[in-house]
C-alpha cells in the first residue's frame, strides 16, 4: 500500500479513539501530551539538520527544514493542503482552507480529536526545533471555516524563503511509523499494561484498515530512534 497524509491521520484519530475509550478524559490528556511528544521530535530533527548546515534556528529556516510535503496521490484526489499567507510582519500569519488531516479526522467522524491534534502539533513542532519561538495556532478547520496559524515577531520585510530542501523530506511510511511509535511509547508509559492493550488495539485497527503488511511495516520501525535525524 501507499502510505499518505490520510493514512498518518488515521494512526492519531485511532489513538484518540482507544485512549478516550480506555481511560476518558485521562485518555484525552495522554493523547495531547503523545501528541506534543511525537510533535518535539520532528522538530529536534529538523533543527539537528539546520545546525548541521550551519543555520540559525530562525522561523525561515524552520519552514525550509521541514519533513514532508504533500503526496502526489493526496494532490491527485484534490485534498492536498490549501493556504495563504495573511501577514508576514510583525507576526507570520497563516490561514489554511484545506488539509487532507482535516478530511480524515472528518471522514471517520473524530471532529474533536482532530481539533485536539491540530490545536496542539505544530506550535510542538515549533518548540522542538527553537523553544524561542512562539507558534500559536488560533482556530482549526475542525470547529471554524479554517485554520488561523500565527508566528510571533518575525518582522518579516520581505517575503522569506518557504522551500522546503528535498534532501531532508521523509516518506509518509516513516511518519507513520513515528507516529505509531511515539504514541505507543506514551501510552505504555503512562498506562503501563493497560496502555500496551491500547497500544495493540491501534494496531489491529490499522491492520484491519490498510492490512496486515501495511501494519507489518509499522512494527518493522520498532527500535527506530526518531529522536535523532
Amino acid at each position: 500500500m501507499t502510505f499518505t497524509e490520510k493514512t498518518h491521520a488515521f494512526i492519531a484519530a485511532q489513538f484518540y479513539l482507544r485512549l478516550n475509550e480506555a481511560f476518558g478524559e485521562k485518555g484525552v490528556g495522554t493523547f495531547i501530551h503523545a501528541t506534543q511528544y511525537y510533535a518535539g521530535q520532528r522538530g529536534r530533527r529538523m533543527a539537528q539538520r539546520a545546525l548541521r548546515d550551519g543555520k540559525e534556528l530562525t522561523y525561515e529556516t524552520y519552514m525550509q527544514y521541514g519533513e514532508w510535503i504533500n503526496t502526489p496521490e493526496i494532490i491527485e484526489s484534490e485534498s492536498s493542503n490549501q493556504s495563504s499567507v495573511e501577514e508576514i510582519s510583525p507576526n507570520y500569519v497563516i490561514r489554511i482552507t484545506r488539509c487532507p488531516w482535516h478530511l480524515q479526522f472528518q471522514e471517520m467522524g473524530l471532529t474533536e480529536a482532530g481539533h485536539e491534534y491540530c490545536k496542539h502539533l505544530d506550535s510542538a513542532i515549533c518548540r522542538g526545533f527553537n523553544p524561542y519561538l512562539t507558534y500559536q495556532v488560533e482556530q482549526t478547520l475542525h470547529k471554524s471555516d479554517c485554520c488561523i496559524h500565527r508566528i510571533l515577531d518575525t518582522n518579516f520585510t520581505t517575503t522569506p524563503n518557504v522551500v522546503k530542501k528535498k534532501e531532508y523530506l521523509r516518506g509518509f511510511e516513516y511518519h507513520c511509523a513515528h507516529s505509531y511509535w511515539a504514541y505507543n511509547e506514551v501510552a505504555a508509559a503512562v498506562w503501563g499494561g493497560r496502555g500496551e492493550t491500547v497500544n495493540a488495539k491501534v494496531l489491529a485497527d490499522f491492520a484491519e484498515k490498510y492490512g496486515q503488511e501495511a501494519s507489518d511495516v509499522l512494527s518493522s520501525y520498532r527500535y527506530a530512534n526518531f529522536n535523532v535525524c
